[in-house]
C-alpha cells in the first residue's frame, strides 16, 4: 500500500467502515449501502477514527465536486453494487455528466480531465453477488489510470437519432485497459471493464445474505 493510501485509508479506517458495512444490514438484510447512504458510511468512518477537530468536510449535494474532504484530502466516492457486478472488471456508470454542447471529442475529453483534477483519490464500493454471499471490494481506482482518457480516440457509435453518443477503447501503451463512453442521449461519461489488477484493493470480506 502506498503511503497515500495509507494516510488517507488506514487500516483502522477500513475496519471501521467494514464494520458500518456490516451494521448497515441489521436494517437493509439483502441491500448493499448505494448513494448518499454509502458516502454517510464513508464519513462516519473517518469521524470514529480521527481525533476531535479533524478537518473533514463533506461538499453539497449535485455540485461538480469532490464527495469529501480529510485533511485536505479531495475524495470522490464511488459505487457498484448491482446484480451484475462482475469479480474482476469495475464499471463506472458516471463518472461526470458532460452534457453541454459542443458535443465534439476534445471538449468531451477536455471536461473529463477537468473533472478528474477535482479529485486526489477515488474511494469505491464494490459488491458482488454469489447467493448467498455478497463479496464486498473497497478498493481505490487510480486518477492517473482514468487520465488515460485523454488520448482515446472517441468514434461515434450506436443508431441514435441526434446527438449520437462516442466512445473509444483506452490503452496503456498497446495494453487496452477499459472503454469510455460518452452517452448522446444523457450526457454521462461512463467507465467499462477496469481490471481490478490495475487498481488497488485495499480490503475485502464476505457477508452472508440472511434468509426469511
Amino acid at each position: 500500500m502506498s503511503d497515500l493510501e495509507n494516510r488517507v485509508f488506514p487500516p483502522d479506517f477500513l475496519l471501521a467502515l467494514k464494520t458500518l458495512v456490516n451494521v448497515h444490514h441489521s436494517i437493509y438484510r439483502n441491500v448493499p449501502p448505494q448513494g448518499i447512504y454509502f458516502e454517510a458510511l464513508v464519513l462516519e468512518a473517518f469521524t470514529q477514527i480521527k481525533k476531535p477537530f479533524t478537518p473533514i468536510e463533506p461538499t453539497e449535494r449535485n455540485l461538480p465536486a469532490h464527495d469529501l474532504l480529510v485533511e485536505g484530502t479531495k475524495i470522490s466516492i464511488k459505487m457498484e453494487t448491482g446484480a451484475a457486478t462482475k469479480d474482476k472488471r469495475i464499471t463506472i456508470t458516471k463518472l461526470c455528466t458532460t452534457e453541454k454542447e459542443p458535443w465534439t471529442p476534445d471538449v468531451l475529453i477536455g471536461r473529463v480531465m477537468a473533472h478528474l483534477s477535482r479529485y486526489d483519490v477515488i474511494l469505491m464500493l464494490r459488491a458482488v453477488w454469489e447467493h448467498p454471499l455478497i463479496h464486498y471490494q473497497i478498493l481505490e481506482i487510480p486518477i492517473d489510470l482514468l487520465a488515460l482518457i485523454e488520448k482515446a480516440d472517441l468514434r461515434g457509435s450506436g443508431k441514435r437519432r441526434g446527438r449520437q453518443s462516442l466512445g473509444a477503447d483506452v490503452y496503456r501503451e498497446s495494453d487496452k485497459v477499459f472503454h469510455v463512453h460518452f452517452d448522446g442521449s444523457d450526457g454521462k461519461c461512463s467507465v467499462r471493464g477496469i481490471r481490478l489488477q490495475d487498481c488497488r484493493l485495499l480490503t475485502s470480506w464476505d457477508y452472508r445474505v440472511r434468509e426469511g
